[in-house]
């Protein structure tokens, strides 16, 4: 490299506030190349990302992501950076291609088995010591159970087990396998069937009120932890805001169980919602985290993400997952962190970085119809802003308000007008843009130049080497890869230099005396307050669920066991920091 193509390079590396340094954090919904899908093939909503029931395994130090419908499947060795591998699974014996649908992974010993969801007997279980290098071949050519929404598990003795069930009508099922040969050793055996009748979560609808359908139960994965047995499954549906994973514990793996009150991932507020038809795995410091489902559901039903959240058990064997903040930037896989006593507010994985523009005003080059800018910074990933067109210069732009603190920024890419040929992965699929910075708006600097990325970021999440005092950020388009310019969340976190809210004063929760697995929670507002956190749980000392609430000062909360008494808290949140926390309430 010449002198003077070196000192180009040095002014813009200093001009760019992001150097190729390794991020330590990660934002929520993960930032993967989802692949387009026609699914569920009504192909007048056209073609649009979307995966689910994803599965994560810790493979010889590597992470390894499958999912529905993607033609493939990623590996990372840090949970950060995702590196797809193009992987048509066939049948050996016709070369018909099988699209892996809410898969199963499991591990015998020191080989990867991979198998698709089928309720036929002629579909091929892979096997792999190479997956990174897409080195594969049939363990058995016909798994003759079949299973839809199957996971495989490995016990500490080596005896293997596999886990299915997907509907409104049948229960989960377990049975022991040949570890060799796959072969059923005895018949499949009922696990649990959703008892919505006493646990409010499992009714079916986005408002839990059993609307035109049973709720379904989904999605089962094991995990063996201090010698107990904990099943999880999805329900009570995919579309949905409550869509969880509940828990049942067991003294050995085909049972009997015994359910926790509560699911034990539930995410039904903020930006990304949903954290159900998911995998528990652990990190390369022994930390447990949490794979789920997102609901986004705007072209369609079944247009989701994939999440990841910090989990783990407490001191008496409880099983949690902590989704507080569960969309804000979190530290990625460091060091162990300590699992009990937990608390959900002091878990260390949390940046406490505060999102600093909601709701803040915008400005854009041009907006398309009624997708209109506000949309952009309103925390909802159902609405988006869409500029009249996708070509290079389309920009938008967000006031903090005030002078602040800039660590990272996550831009949420919408699908508007996406064109119709697109289907899995495709060949220049890719995002270039420009993020500027002022504290004037008028005289800006560069902050992030990706014109010249060559990868697929539809949920881009940059954070800054440094932070940047500032009060303007400006999102300037150079290329997309389909359709027009819009976006969805245009996400700005840091630190605000402003007062905290001031802590709640009254929390009221109504337990309907009718219907014990429904409350009306009301509470006073806070004045500098844009949302607020609901813990509750079954404990006072237990208040692992989380809710978080824009705009609002009261809620309805219908996900309660009816035969429990229920403990609540509430903080409140704005871009300068979280409040005290209010005094536990009991609610008989």
């Amino acid at each position: 490299m010449t002198l003077k193509r070196t000192m180009i390079f040095c002014v813009m590396l200093m001009l760019c506030n992001v150097s190729f340094a390794q991020q330590k954090t990660y934002c929520n919904p993960i930032n993967v190349d989802y692949g387009y899908t026609p699914i569920p093939n009504f192909s007048e909503w056209g073609r649009h990302r979307a995966t689910a029931d994803p599965v994560i395994v810790n493979y010889k130090g590597d992470y390894f992501l499958f999912s529905t419908n993607q033609w493939g499947y990623w590996w990372s060795s840090d949970m950060q950076k995702w590196n797809f591998v193009p992987r048509r699974f066939l049948r050996p014996w016709n070369k018909v291609y099988d699209e892996l649908c809410a898969p199963a992974v499991g591990i015998i010993g020191d080989t990867m088995i991979v198998f698709g969801s089928t309720y036929s007997s002629n579909f091929t279980v892979w096997m792999s010591t190479n997956p990174k290098k897409d080195e594969w071949k049939p363990l058995v050519d016909s798994f003759e159970i079949g299973g839809w929404d199957p996971d495989f598990f490995t016990d500490d003795d080596g005896r293997l087990y596999m886990y299915n069930g997907s509907s409104n009508r049948y229960p989960l099922y377990g049975i022991e396998l040949n570890r060799k040969t796959l072969q059923p050793i005895g018949t499949r055996k009922e696990m649990y069937f959703l008892e919505q009748w006493r646990y409010g979560w499992q009714r079916f609808g986005e408002y839990l009120d059993n609307t035109f359908l049973d709720p379904f139960l989904e999605g089962a994965h094991m995990t063996k932890h201090n010698g107990k047995y904990y099943l999880q499954y999805g329900a009570p549906g995919t579309e949905f805001s409550g869509y969880a994973d509940g828990v049942v514990v067991g003294p050995g793996p085909l049972g009997p169980f015994v359910p926790q009150s509560d699911p034990f991932s539930y995410k039904p507020g903020g930006f990304a919602r949903g954290a159900g038809h998911g995998a528990t795995f652990k990190d390369n410091y022994q930390n447990y985290w949490h794979v789920s489902t997102i609901v986004l559901g705007v072209k369609n039903n079944f247009e989701r993400r994939i999440g990841i959240w910090p989990a783990g058990f407490d001191a008496d064997g409880v099983m949690y997952c902590n989704t507080r903040f569960g969309d804000y930037p979190h530290y990625l896989p460091s060091t162990t962190i300590p699992q009990a006593p937990y608390d959900p507010a002091k878990h260390a994985s949390f940046t406490g970085w505060m999102l600093l523009n909601y709701k803040k005003p915008v400005t854009v080059s041009s907006t398309l119809g009624s997708y209109v800018a506000n949309h952009a910074v309103d925390e909802n990933i159902k609405t988006y802003w869409s500029a009249a067109t996708g070509n290079k210069g389309e920009w938008i732009q967000t006031d903090l308000g005030a002078l602040s603190e800039v660590r990272g920024i996550q831009i949420n890419y919408a699908d508007q007008d996406v064109d119709s040929s697109f289907l899995g992965k495709s060949a220049g699929v890719y995002h270039q843009y420009r993020l500027w910075h002022s504290t004037d708006g008028k005289k800006w600097q560069l902050l992030v130049d990706k014109s010249q990325n060559q990868t697929d970021v539809p949920h881009e999440y940059v954070e800054l080497t440094k932070p940047v005092q500032t009060r303007y950020i400006k999102l300037e388009n150079i290329h997309m890869p389909t359709g027009k310019f819009a976006i969805s969340g245009l996400r700005v976190f840091g630190y605000g230099k402003g007062a905290k809210p001031e802590p709640v004063k009254q929390l009221i929760v109504l337990r309907t005396e009718k219907d014990k697995r429904s409350a009306w929670i009301k509470w006073s507002p806070s004045g500098n307050a844009y949302a607020y956190n609901i813990y509750t749980g079954v404990s006072p000392g237990k208040l692992y669920n989380c809710i978080m609430v824009h705009d609002a000062n009261e809620y309805y909360y219908k996900a309660m066991d009816r035969e429990k008494t229920y403990y609540f808290a509430i903080e409140a949140i704005n871009e300068n920091g979280v409040s005290e926390r209010s005094p536990v309430m009991k609610a008989e």
